[in-house]
Formats: C-alpha cells, structure tokens, sequence
C-alpha cells in the first residue's frame, strides 16, 4: 500500500513539473523588452554604485551640517544655484548670472526645476534656507560663509534686522542678492551646501524633516535621498525630476557606514564596494604601498590642511608658549616619510600651497624646530609656575580611525621624547567628537580642512571670532579680526593677499592651531567606474559618475 501512494505521488510531481515548465495554467510569459539599441533591460540592469563612509552623517540638514561626510551626501541630492563640473565653477538653479558693474549686486534667474514632489523650485525656497541659516537661533555653524551678503553678520548677531539683508525674492524664478563688498568667489559659495535651497513647505510643517530619508524628505538635486538605515546604511537613487536627468548615468547608489580603513580595503578588494578615496573613507595607511605597486593608487592635489586644535580656554593649553613648543615640536616631514606615505608636504602656515597667491612658503615657522620649541617650553613654564614637563598633564582627542591614531602616537611620542611632555590620546565617535570640539571640552584635538571654495579666506575666517562656529578653540585677536574685516573690502587681489597673509602670521605666532601637512587625495577605484576623480577642493560629483560593468 505504502509502495502504491509513493507511485501516485512521483506521478503527480512529475506531471505537475513538466506543466510548469510549460507554463500551463500560469500567467502569460512577458518576452524582455528591447532597449532603442537592441539590448534587454535584463542584460543592462541597474546602473548601482558602491561606497563607504566613515560614520553616520552627524546632519542631512544643509544648513546644519558641518562636516565632510554630510556634506558628501548633501551635495548629491540638493543643488545650489552654481555647482562644480572638473573642478570649475558652472551654473546649476540658475539659467542665467548677472553682475552689476560694482560686483555688489547679483541677480539670479532660475531654471524650470522640480522639487521630487514635482513642485517648482523657487527664488522664495533660496530666500528661505538661506534666512534660516543667519538666523541666530537655529545655531548654524555656518552662518558666518553668508555673511559677504548685505546685512547677514549684523542680522546673525542681533545688531540688524532681516529686512535690511540683502537677499531679495523678485518673483518665482528671481533672486537677487546683494553683497556688503565685492566678493571674487561668491558664484563659488553659491555652490557650497549652506546655499542650498530648502523646500519652504516641508521644512515649515515639519521642522525635523531632515531626521528620516524617504519621500518627506524633498531634495532638488540629481538624486534621492530614498533610505536610511541609522548607524548602517544609506541609498540614493537617481531622481527622475532633476532638470538633467537624461544625463545621470547611475540609478542607485549604496553607501555602507564602516569607520575602519582595514576593513573599507578588505571590502574593496573583496569587490564589494567601487572606490575608496575622501570623502568616501580613506586608503588604509597598510595599503598604500600595495595599491602603488598594483599601479592602481591615484594621488591628487588637495587644497586641505590637517591641523591641532588646541583649547585656549585649558589649563596647559592657554599658555601661547605652551602651545608654540608642541606646534614646532612635530617632525612633519618624518610622520609623511614614515606613517602617512601620500606624499602629502609639511605644513608650515594655515593655508595650502594649492591656494592662489599662497604657493610660496611664507617662513612662519621650522619643521620639527626642537631647539625653538625647547625656549618656547621653558619659557611657558615660566609663565605658568611649572618647574618640570611632567608636570604638564594632555589629552590628545581624534575621531576613531586607525589613521588618525597612528599619527597621534608618531606625534605623542615626538613630543615626550623632545620636551619631556607626556600625553594621553582620547578617540571617539566622529558625533561624540564633533561635540567636544564645539563645546571645547578638549585640550588639544585633530580636524583636517578642506577649502570650501578657491580662497585663502575659507582657511582664515573661522578664527575671527571666539563666537564663529567653526573656530572650536576659544581664541580670537583684536587685530586678526580687524585684518579680516580689512580684506574683504579689499578690491586689488595683491593688496588683499597681503592682508591675509598678515592675519596669517598672527596665527603663526598665538598657535592657536598646529598645522601638520597639507592633504593629498589618494584614491583607487575599480577599472568599470568612470569619471570618478575629486577636484581640487575634493569635491566629488556622482551625477557625472558612470559604471560600465
């Protein structure tokens, strides 16, 4: 009996498998659709783009964002009124510029461009996002980059009113925007994320609209901000309102969160993600010579600084000697021969040889000047009552990355051996980081710069006020502040590249920062990425990015 059922069965499953095989009884078989050349959507699939970044971005609000990787992600999903294609400036809202003759006024008109709510972008959205970065109680680190615009600081700090801000909605399509000094590199800021627009009726009926990504999330730019896995994950995916978007190649791109550079290697060669390279995670400090060998490593200019902070307001680091001792007392040039390896150049001032009109070196200061270093140190115990090094307690702060520890302790262990100091290195999580610096509760502590546009200035600015919110050291001069305020209205390029350069030197000899080298861009990338190279600002377009796997 047993025998009979097994038959009956093995029968049942055989005719039903062949009547699948023949469809029988299912839906109608859909053949592939041919693409105009001839292909099949199943043979050209989706056009997908893997990355890293090192943490999970700290805010997708572009007011409100400060930092690269953000700011990595803002820049494909919201465009300003310019934006950047190989490295120069090229309009983006806008469909036409103009300037009038004094170079105070610009006039913006802007292009028939959707929101992905299908709703038009608008001269009043500019108007709006741009208001509430000034807006001294939305707290925008980067309030003070729109102050070349009439009215902006003195609104930002309560000494004018919004009414008097130069900043004029003319009708739907029309912006017009005037500036308190003519301003060579403004067409450059109008490119950088705090001039981005935002949604007006989005951001007013939901004031934590930038908190999830999705469909409440509206954007303008050539992507989507489609998911958000907090801690692990983000996915774009291209946005079929963008005015251009016949031309953007990709239709997805997947960003994976992993702080460690080892482990960003290991899934590069592994093939599971396209490219490493700032601001999408950084080549391994093990892998350099490896990927240099396979002739795969591309090393870029990069106009960047990677610099100490140190806390004015600290016990130790207070004291401008003090500070100068640990600033002279770095081998520069050691740590890129032996740690770093990117042919990166010591910084020996706060602006990059990369910077027009500051390609020289200015003669501030020696690399690894131990016997300066060593006056300076005396000299600040002096001051401060200290008989004995050892009696100087640091902490040295940096975001968690096996990079950054490496230069740390190269550094840590210059400094106890030259001058006697010893000091305790502290990493954290790139927020947690973020938040020490603003609220400087540190002592001293890593940050690299990246120029947000083409000017000595964007490297300059921060420190003219101990209230700037990208300052996070506590210091600020009288006669700085006034040589910056000096520059800008200064209309003859080498008149003002001499001013600059004096507020430089006044850096150079209070040390409220130790510049250590100016960056390089190192990067690899699979042989099927196309178009993929950062500029010289290390700005990376994904718009313009194509895969051919």
């Amino acid at each position: 009996m047993q025998k009979k059922n097994l038959f009956l069965m093995l029968m049942l499953l055989s005719l039903t498998l062949v009547l699948a095989a023949c469809n029988f009884g299912g839906e109608k078989e859909e053949p592939a659709k041919e693409d105009k050349d001839g292909t099949t959507e199943e043979a050209t699939g989706s056009k997908e783009l893997n990355l890293v970044v090192t943490s999970e971005p700290p805010s997708m609000h572009p007011q409100l964002a400060t930092d690269s990787t953000s700011s990595a992600v803002l820049k494909q999903i919201f465009e300003g009124l310019t934006t950047y294609k190989d490295g120069q400036v090229v309009n983006g809202m806008a469909e036409k510029i103009e300037t009038s003759e004094d170079g105070l006024v610009y006039t913006f008109t802007l292009k028939d461009a959707k929101w992905t709510n299908g709703e038009p972008v608008t001269a009043e959205d500019f108007a709006y996002a741009w208001t509430f970065a000034i807006t001294p109680e939305n707290a925008s680190e980067y309030a003070s980059i729109l102050f070349p615009i009439k009215g902006a600081q003195a609104f930002n700090e309560g000494k004018g009113s919004l009414e008097d801000v130069g900043i004029e909605v003319v009708d739907e399509k029309t912006l017009k925007v005037t500036l308190e000094n003519p301003t060579p590199y403004f067409l450059e800021l109008t490119a950088f994320k705090t001039y981005f627009p935002v949604h007006k009726a989005t951001a007013e009926a939901n004031e934590t609209w930038y908190a999830e990504a999705g469909e409440n999330y509206v954007t303008n730019g050539p992507f989507t901000f489609a998911e958000w896995q907090h801690g692990g994950s983000m996915t774009l995916e291209k946005n079929p309102n963008y005015y251009a978007a016949d031309s953007v190649a990709l239709d997805k791109v997947n960003f994976t969160m992993v702080e460690s550079e080892t482990t960003t290697a290991t899934m590069f060669e592994a093939g599971e993600i396209d490219f490493i390279g700032a601001p999408f995670q950084t080549v391994a400090l093990d892998s350099i010579d490896r990927y240099k060998q396979d002739g795969i490593l591309n090393i870029s200019d990069y106009a960047a600084i990677y610099m100490y902070k140190f806390n004015t307001t600290a016990e130790f680091t207070s004291n401008a000697n003090i500070r100068k001792a640990l600033a002279l007392a770095i081998d520069r040039q050691g740590l890129i021969d032996n740690i770093t390896k990117g042919e990166q150049s010591p910084a020996l001032g706060m602006v990059p040889a990369a910077i027009k009109g500051f390609e020289e070196d200015r003669g501030y200061i020696k690399d690894n000047d131990i016997e300066e270093a060593k006056k300076a140190l005396e000299a600040g115990m002096k001051e401060l009552g200290i008989s004995d090094p050892s009696e100087i307690k640091l902490n040295l702060s940096f975001n968690t990355s096996e990079a950054h520890a490496a230069i740390a302790q190269f550094i840590q262990e210059g400094w106890r051996t030259n001058l006697g100091i010893e000091v305790t290195l502290d990493n954290s999580e790139w927020q947690v980081f973020l938040d020490k610096l603003s609220t400087l509760d540190y002592q001293i502590g890593r940050l690299g710069w990246i120029a947000d546009y083409n000017d000595a200035y964007t490297f300059l600015e921060m420190y003219d006020s101990a209230k700037n919110g990208n300052n996070d050291t506590g210091w600020e001069n009288p006669e700085y502040t006034a040589l910056i305020k000096q520059s800008n209205a200064e209309a003859d390029a080498d008149k003002r590249f001499e001013i600059l350069k004096q507020a430089e030197s006044i850096l150079m000899s209070e040390f409220p920062v130790a510049p250590i080298y100016y960056y390089t861009n190192l990067s690899v990338k699979k042989d099927y990425v196309q178009n993929m190279e950062q500029d010289q600002l290390g700005n990376i377009y994904l718009k313009y990015v194509d895969v051919t796997k």
